[in-house]
């Protein structure tokens, strides 16, 4: 199915870089390297992609872009439809919707609404429920979330769809509709933010929701449910309509490219990418004199480095990065675990000026002289990215005796308790800090002493297709061998597992960077994993 919405990205590019229609000759040589296809082959291999994708249409024998109803409405005469979701989390691919809410608007006017909790099948996590006020109880008693969709794409008809960030909530209505019916989402999208960008250039510098709720004075206020926030967008979309309006536009179709993410110059540059391939792998952002200004990792390297030319901005350091960049270079490999160590690998070694991580010290506690204090050399207790928290985490534990850090918490909270009791609310800001600060760095050593004593293997796709890569995890450390497949690999096997079985304990930051790597992936495994425990029969058994 993403192949076929790939192609269709492709083809929808090939038509506007032509300015018209192509010959379905033309779109499949573009689309499935093709030199010579008669019309009617040519055509075949289009129809899925084309029928498939509302901005795609059939013009006798060639291949177009759809006809768009939205250039004959006036913006005082549109119907839309306003929508926000509720979601069990923020990754579209992994987490679900919990609610949607939506608002319909004509005519400059709200008309009627629709809202309806929706049945993730999966649990709701205690930090969603606190943030909504929604209940893992109300949610089992709502409709799944195929017949909720279902009900909400009958009341948005045709009608062009509004979001405020638009690409966090069409990307799980995507989602949804495409276990559905195997296609995306048809209607244009309106994008609150990015119209607000446009029309409130200089007049504000903040373009949340509740940001701008409070600009222009919503009678509703958002709260993290998906009709009230809904209201809230509909009643900023209907002032920012008027605002349009007033910088001369007419028709619905010129407030969709206002709305329209601004073109990135780093467009042109998109040839640096030509080729990437759609396997896992890492790349590597080079300057004109050959130094490495970033380094990512990718389930996907075409995706990934694509998105970069789109119109997301990056943090401002990547940014920086993209607008130096003279070359891109790509490395292969056989799984996105590979990647992610590999990645980590490079920025050790290049120490990219773009890359955050790998480029602070790391921290750790040490009991010296009957008091704690911060050193640089590796124990058992860290690394802390943060030589600030690791300061406070000190300072909290004073003269606290004793292995078990999460103990110390105890009398600090009490203490905390009886200043804020009290109204001594400057020391009780300051124990507050500290009592965070080794609230974190208790969570830190507690799931890095977990994973240090992990002992098993991972088993892993390679790049060539008569081999396994293993990582074995033992001892705080992760080591990668490559494995033939069959009896060839048993010697290779069973020296890994010697030298894993020799090692000592590592407390070394790099060596903590891999496990929490490792971990990332141990707790939602993709399915070309195979993980096993670390013993030979076990897994040569796999």
């Amino acid at each position: 199915m993403q192949l076929s919405f790939d192609a269709a990205d492709r083809l929808v590019e090939l038509v506007q870089a032509r300015r018209g229609a192509v010959s379905v000759e033309d779109a499949a040589r573009a689309l499935f390297a093709l030199e010579r296809a008669p019309a009617t082959l040519a055509r075949s291999l289009l129809a899925d992609v084309v029928d498939g994708d509302a901005r795609l249409c059939w013009l006798g024998a060639r291949v177009g872009l759809a006809d768009d109803a939205c250039s004959e409405t006036a913006i005082e005469d549109a119907e839309l439809v306003v929508f926000d979701l509720e979601t069990t989390g923020l990754s579209a691919k992994r987490d679900r919707m919990c609610e949607i809410g939506a608002v319909r608007v004509c005519a400059l006017a709200i008309h009627e609404t629709f809202e309806t909790l929706v049945d993730p099948g999966v649990p709701l996590p205690p930090a969603i429920a606190n943030l909504t006020g929604i209940t893992p109880g109300e949610l089992r008693r709502a409709p799944r979330s195929e017949i909720a969709v279902r009900r909400f794409l009958g009341f948005a008809g045709d009608a062009p769809l509004v979001a405020h960030n638009a690409r966090f909530d069409v990307g799980f209505l995507d989602r949804e509709v495409e276990r559905l019916t195997g296609r995306r989402v048809a209607a244009a999208v309106v994008d609150t933010v990015w119209l607000a960008r446009r029309l409130l250039h200089r007049r504000s510098e903040r373009f949340s929701l509740s940001q701008l709720a409070h600009f222009f004075g919503s009678s509703c206020e958002p709260c993290h449910r998906a009709l009230p926030d809904a209201l809230a967008t509909a009643e900023i979309l209907i002032a920012l309509l008027g605002l349009a309006q007033e910088r001369g536009a007419r028709t619905l179709a010129e407030v969709i490219e206002l709305a329209a993410p601004r073109a990135r110059k780093l467009h042109a540059r998109r040839s640096l990418i030509a080729g990437a391939p759609t396997t896992p792998g890492v790349y590597l952002f080079r300057h004109r004199n050959d130094t490495v200004l970033y380094v990512g990792k990718a389930r996907n390297l075409r995706a990934r480095l694509r998105s970069y030319f789109s119109g997301d901005r990056q943090r401002p350091a990547v940014e920086a990065a993209l607008g130096a960049l003279a070359r891109v270079e790509w490395h292969e490999l056989g799984s996105e675990l590979e990647a992610a160590l590999e990645e980590l690998r490079l920025i050790r070694e290049l120490r990219p000026p773009a890359n955050a991580r790998g480029s602070r010290a790391q921290s750790y506690l040490e009991r010296r002289a009957d008091r704690w204090t911060v050193v640089a050399t590796p124990t058992r207790f860290g690394p802390i990215a943060s030589k600030r928290r690791a300061q406070l985490a000190t300072r909290a534990l004073g003269d606290f005796e004793g292995d078990d850090l999460a103990v110390a918490l105890v009398p600090l909270r009490a203490k905390l308790r009886r200043l804020a009791r009290d109204l001594r609310f400057e020391d009780a800001a300051r124990v507050r800090d500290r009592v965070a600060a080794l609230e974190e760095v208790v969570a830190r050593v507690g799931e890095l002493e977990q994973l240090r004593a992990e002992e098993l293997c991972i088993l892993a796709p390679a790049r060539g297709p008569a081999f396994w890569r293993a990582f074995f995890v033992a001892r705080g450390r992760v080591a990668a061998r490559t494995i033939p497949r069959g009896a060839a690999g048993r010697l290779e096997l069973r020296a890994g597992l010697a030298a894993a079985a020799s090692q000592a304990t590592s407390f070394d930051a790099e060596d903590a960077q891999d496990l929490v790597v490792i971990s990332g992936f141990l707790r939602r495994p993709p399915p070309e994993l195979r993980v096993v425990a670390l013993d030979a029969t076990e897994i040569i058994a796999a």
